[in-house]
């Protein structure tokens, strides 16, 4: 990629980057800061829901950032001005962030429900607050057929998607899971879910069964 088809900014990180001696640590040191910066949102933004805190969250920041810059360097001859430099870069530690988070999901499968992520749904799905005594006993239904019904690696992933908001890129990360395993396990889940509902009386069971 000739320097003159990017736009200034980009053209003067490879330029740098590219270089020799002290202007190219002088980059390799602005990147890093960049990508740490970025890290540090990203593992924040996420971290609540995958409970990760404190040093860990650094941690996994900074990891992050650090293997994004090997993988930025290593390839920026394939950069190809599609979009600004900082933009290209940053794609790096976010791939690197959900790989990480994803990795701790695996490890730390047993995300708790506490009343917090159950409170949080009605608001989420638009449940009538005059109709409040109507559905506390559906979500309450609900829990028991989650802890009763699904197994834990349907639980698990139930509660990282619908719960806990967790992004889908985020648990395919494991080395034996996809997008249609995590769909068809998710399918499956919910089709657990509606027949306990239907078969105690909360839902009707005709819909349940066409699900």
């Amino acid at each position: 990629m000739s320097a003159a088809r990017l736009d200034p900014e980009s053209a003067e990180w490879v330029q740098a980057l590219t270089g020799n001696g002290l202007r190219r640590d002088a980059a390799v040191t602005r990147l890093h800061e960049l990508l740490v910066r970025i890290a540090r949102g990203e593992v924040r933004r996420r971290g609540p829901r995958l409970q990760i805190t404190g040093p860990e969250l650094e941690d996994l920041a900074y990891q992050a950032a650090a293997d994004a810059l090997l993988a930025v360097t290593s390839k920026i001859g394939k950069f190809r001005g599609e979009s600004r430099f900082t933009t290209w870069a940053c794609k790096f530690v976010i791939f690197e962030v959900s790989a990480k988070t994803g990795r701790h999901f695996w490890r730390n499968p047993s995300v708790p429900m506490d009343a917090e992520n159950w409170d949080r749904l009605p608001d989420r799905f638009g449940f009538d607050p005059a109709l409040e005594a109507e559905w506390r006993d559906l979500l309450a239904a609900l829990h028991r057929a989650v802890d009763e019904e699904l197994t834990p690696r349907q639980r698990a992933i139930f509660v990282a998607i619908v719960l806990n908001d967790v992004p889908l890129d985020t648990l395919v990360i494991e080395p034996s899971s996809n997008r249609n395993a995590i769909y068809k396990m998710l399918f499956d889940a919910r089709r657990k879910l509606r027949a306990a509902l239907a078969a105690n009386g909360y839902i009707d069971p005709d819909k349940s069964r066409r699900s």
